[in-house]
């Protein structure tokens, strides 16, 4: 059980860090508006706040699933580990007694 859990725990970790890494990228990707020239700029006014407000709740929000898939995978891992591990060894060292 307590395999399992470790690698639950390292899962959503690695989850985590993955999702930290590729979802700034993604969210930058999303935002850019098309079909503008190459080197246009944007005339925009925004309230910074709801802009920082909106970033960082995609990038927790990013987080949180990739630490739940991490978590799943990490579950699964943990259980095959363990299920491979904890097989009994084969009887063929058992010498076979006779009924006689």
């Amino acid at each position: 059980m307590k395999t399992v859990v470790i690698f639950v725990l390292v899962g959503t970790l690695l989850g985590v860090a993955v999702a930290s890494y590729i979802v700034p990228p993604t969210l930058a990707w999303y935002s850019t508006p098309g079909g503008l020239p190459a080197g246009a700029q944007i005339q925009a006014l925004v309230q910074i706040g709801d802009v920082i407000r909106y970033t960082t709740g995609k990038l927790i929000r990013g987080q949180m699933i990739g630490g739940g898939i991490g978590a799943l995978l990490g579950l699964a891992g943990g259980i095959l580990f363990v299920r491979r591990t904890s097989k009994a060894p084969s009887t063929k060292s058992a010498a076979p007694q006779s009924q006689g």
